[in-house]
């Protein structure tokens, strides 16, 4: 499911336009991404929850040459973890 699909099926589920579904979803991610660079954590009980993960610098293989060691700097890497509810009605 592409945005544009996501935004129709909102509209459908919802009742709403695709004008204001549209304005949702942007809302909606643009809080996420807020939230996490601020290190913030998002917890949609029974769904999921949106974190921030710190990965540690560490040494890694050149792909062009695998025999040539590169350094790979230290990072955060956003993180999703479903909820139980969700994993249940996935695995159904």
């Amino acid at each position: 499911m592409n945005k544009g699909e996501l935004v129709a099926a909102l509209a459908a589920e919802t009742g709403f336009t695709k004008k204001d579904s549209e304005a949702f979803l942007k809302s909606f991610t643009d809080v996420v991404v807020e939230t996490l660079s601020r290190g913030d954590k998002i917890q949609l009980v029974g769904f999921g929850s949106f974190e921030v993960k710190e990965r540690k610098a560490r040494q890694g293989r050149n792909p062009r040459n695998p025999e040539e060691t590169i350094e790979i700097p230290a990072s955060k890497a956003p993180v999703f973890k479903a909820g139980k509810s969700l994993k249940e009605s996935v695995n159904q």
